[in-house]
């Protein structure tokens, strides 16, 4: 609520009650949060600070605090709570142990102004709880049951906590020490429907307030409304022809065209103006393609900066990876230490990582240009040729229907002049600016339609020269194309011829001296093991060495393939008489050189 965040100041109405102690007096209202007054309505202590609303270093209360539910409020350690006797005209209040815990309350219901008081002298009244009570601030009810408890109700809520600062005092009658005449008084919040329907009222209010204010906010950020279409006139349509020639204001007046055409505007005596200004609208489409294809050459130039300096940045990544790289190799990595060798290490990987993926994205950049370009060569001319073909004639075909329309209205225009010319004699002499007026513009509308029909017509005859042109190289193409056909076809008989050549040599070569795989490993096993004794091995003992490999290998087998290979091996003799020897050798490098 509104009032429960503010101290306990001023607010609290002024005893004028009779005071045994005015010291004591002070101290208790001052503790409560309240000026210290005394009969006379003048302060009792000059050091009030009425900003705090408490003696000066004393922290005023404030209900929003937190502990809300533990009073007396927190004091700082250094100045101890001191509470003292509060007389009153009946009845006298005696403070609690200060050593004691402060007494417990339940939780603070929402809006509360409600407290509940128990701990009540049996003998104690209405106006005895009055007394004490309206110190804290101004009571709307009392609600006292027969039993010693009652329920109070204050006008505002911050005067519900100066009650809770009352819980724990020791309350006695006048000066009776009867048990009937004396209680312990215990304050604690209370739960009222009164306060909790108040409260909700003030929060419906409070939100009320917060989307008015927010709906106020969200209205003065709305955009502004369009400023209103002029309605046509003459003046308003030749202001809109000139506009739509103008690139920075044609938006504007393509809106008020296609805004005049929607209200129904046009009808037969202004459809010329609205046709010319359809005219401007679509001679604007000539520069919006002339002005895409200024842009589309700026980004194509922008590409190829982008890419010489992406190049220009590949190549210092890397003369930097090279300058990581040598400083890595042993001639100058010995030299640095275990920490500068980790920072160059980690350098070296992190300049990698970046050259790399700038690399990537080069590499993608011209990736993407070779399958446009790819893209551009797979298309057949022949089909370029024909959609030209196709669009020039579509386009003769609309020059001449303009050019019947734009007949047909010179036809409608020389029979209007010459109603006109008709009419002009019988018209009264008023009439005749007008007609003079009229009879100018439709001489400069046919001048305009001529020199137009002119255009398209020297339009047409470039078009069907251009036609022309297609069909001779159309021409061209197919007789190429016939002739490339022969071409091949040549080319596949001297194929034929070339394979039939070829087929003696490969029969030549099927007449080799090994006639297979098998003789062909012995071949290589054989080579290898005399290449390893180059004084040559006697038949025995390469025999011998080839069935540990495999045993159905025979000594005259293996001596009728080296016979036939007389190139890579050769049989030599050596000894005399009976120590005479065969010996077997590898010649196979001599051989290559002599066939």
């Amino acid at each position: 609520s509104t009032d429960g965040g503010r101290n306990l100041s001023l607010d609290s109405i002024p005893m004028g009650l009779p005071m045994s102690d005015p010291s004591a007096w002070a101290t208790a209202m001052n503790n409560l949060g309240m000026a210290p007054m005394g009969m006379t309505g003048q302060p009792l202590l000059p050091d009030f600070d009425p900003a705090l609303g408490m003696m000066t270093g004393i922290p005023p209360i404030n209900p929003m605090m937190p502990g809300l539910g533990i009073v007396p409020p927190p004091i700082p350690p250094d100045m101890p709570a001191v509470k003292e006797i509060i007389h009153c005209k009946s009845c006298t209040l005696f403070p609690p142990n200060p050593h004691l815990p402060p007494p417990a309350t339940r939780e603070r219901p929402p809006g509360c102004k409600t407290v509940f008081v128990g701990g009540l002298p049996e003998n104690g009244t209405e106006q005895i709880i009055m007394e004490v009570f309206e110190q804290c601030g101004e009571v709307i009810a009392i609600r006292k049951s027969k039993k010693n408890f009652c329920h109070i109700r204050f006008a505002e809520e911050f005067m519900v906590d100066k009650a809770l600062y009352l819980s724990g005092y020791r309350i006695r009658l006048g000066s009776s020490t009867d048990k009937k005449d004396t209680g312990r008084l215990h304050v604690d919040f209370a739960q009222a429907r009164d306060d909790l329907y108040e409260w909700e009222c003030k929060q419906r209010m409070l939100a009320r307030e917060e989307r008015h204010r927010r709906r106020l906010a969200e209205e003065r950020f709305h955009p502004p409304s369009p400023p209103p279409v002029v309605h046509y006139s003459d003046h308003e349509c030749s202001v809109v022809a000139e506009k739509l020639k103008d690139d920075t204001k044609f938006l504007e007046a393509i809106q008020t065209l296609l805004t005049w055409i929607e209200r129904g505007e046009v009808n037969r005596r202004t459809a010329n103006n609205f046709y010319s200004m359809i005219q401007s609208a679509n001679s604007h489409i000539r520069r919006l393609v002339n002005e895409k294809a200024a842009h589309e050459k700026e980004m194509e130039e922008a590409k190829e900066k982008f890419k010489l300096a992406l190049s220009g940045i590949l190549v210092q990544f890397e003369q930097i990876v090279a300058v990581y790289h040598s400083a890595s190799k042993q001639k100058a990595w010995d030299h640095f230490t275990k920490a500068q060798r980790k920072n160059i290490s980690v350098w070296c990987k992190q300049a990698e990582e970046i050259r790399n993926i700038h690399n990537d994205e080069l590499m993608g950049i011209r990736r993407e240009e070779e399958m446009e370009m790819s893209d551009e060569e797979i298309e057949d001319p022949s089909e370029m040729k024909e959609t030209e073909e196709s669009a020039l004639v579509s386009q003769v075909e609309a020059l001449k229907e303009e050019n019947d329309s734009l007949r047909w209205q010179l036809d409608a225009y020389r029979n209007e002049v010459e109603l006109l010319k008709q009419e002009q004699g019988k018209a009264s002499r008023d009439e005749d600016t007008t007609k003079e007026q009229q009879m100018k513009l439709l001489q400069q509308a046919l001048q305009g339609m001529q020199k137009h029909l002119l255009k398209v017509q020297e339009e047409y005859k470039k078009r069907e020269a251009e036609l022309e042109k297609v069909k001779e190289d159309k021409l061209k193409i197919e007789t190429l194309l016939e002739n490339l056909k022969e071409q091949e076809s040549s080319m596949s008989r001297v194929c034929a011829c070339s394979q039939e050549k070829e087929c003696p040599v490969e029969k030549t070569l099927s007449n080799s001296p090994v006639k297979s795989e098998r003789e062909v490993l012995l071949v290589g096993i054989i080579s290898t093991f005399l290449h390893v004794h180059p004084f040559g091995a006697s038949i025995e003992y390469i025999c011998s060495y080839l069935q540990r490999l495999d045993s159905k290998i025979c000594t005259a087998e293996v001596e009728v393939l080296m016979t036939r290979l007389q190139n890579t091996f050769r049989q030599e003799l050596s000894g005399v008489g009976a120590s005479l020897e065969k010996r077997w050798k590898f010649c196979g490098f001599d051989g290559l050189k002599m066939t």
